[in-house]
């Protein structure tokens, strides 16, 4: 795996698996959307139950992206590797959308079921937020300095001081008396949900799991070559 960390290598990996990945976002989201639908109504929440599908998902890809974006900005900011910084660049935008997804679909939800579309005291609500905006804090801040080394610094330790938001995300229907549900995937003793509504479920986070990974990899392969024309443009107008 480290050996992918060549750029060169990295693109060569990559052109095979680019499509691959696309190839399999497109069946396992045809999929999931075909289970999500064919699910029975929840005897309590009826047919608002379908928003589950997509708001989990949304919600747990978009913390794991973080996590992505903060791995590769310890990275890039110890190392100084280029493609390190490469992947928290290309990891910022999706996890940004993928977030903002799921609040937009947890209010949806949160309206029929808590009879608010917004809960400023619940913890998870909260966290959720933050997280959405250090994505939009880390872009923000990448674009506002011109010069890339220093925005890609500055980026990485804004990246990292984000990570410590994750476990609160993930821990707070548990640390604290909140509106969220506690756990029903994740846990110890198994999941809790039936398996007509666990099977759309895992499904559809595998299918947004590998949509993520196909915009990644292409957004990696693209800022790669984005860089390589920047530094061609350079050494022109240094010859020049």
């Amino acid at each position: 795996m480290f050996g992918l960390a060549n750029p060169d290598r990295f693109l060569r990996f990559t052109r095979p698996l680019t499509p691959a990945l696309w190839g399999l976002a497109v069946v396992l989201l045809a999929l999931g959307t075909w289970f999500s639908f064919a699910a029975p109504e929840d005897y309590q929440q009826g047919d608002t139950v379908r928003i589950m599908f997509v708001h989990v998902p949304a919600a747990s890809v978009g913390l794991m992206i973080y996590g992505a974006l903060g791995v590769s900005s310890f990275f890039a900011l110890v190392f100084r590797h280029p493609l390190a910084d490469a992947a928290a660049r290309a990891a910022a935008l999706p996890g940004a959308a993928y977030t903002a997804l799921a609040l937009v679909t947890g209010s949806l939800w949160g309206k029929p079921m808590w009879g608010a579309w917004w809960a400023w005291g619940d913890a998870r609500l909260m966290s959720v937020l933050i997280l959405f905006l250090f994505y939009l804090g880390y872009m923000a801040l990448r674009a506002s300095i011109d010069d890339e080394a220093k925005a890609a610094r500055a980026a990485a330790v804004l990246g990292l001081v984000g990570l410590v938001n994750l476990p609160i995300v993930k821990f707070s229907v548990d640390w604290w008396n909140t509106l969220h549900q506690p756990a029903s995937l994740m846990r110890a003793d198994g999941p809790s949900m039936p398996a007509v509504f666990l099977t759309p479920l895992l499904v559809m986070m595998a299918a947004w799991g590998v949509l993520f990974l196909a915009i990644w990899v292409t957004s990696i392969r693209t800022e790669i070559v984005r860089r390589r024309v920047l530094s061609i443009r350079s050494r022109k107008a240094l010859e020049a």
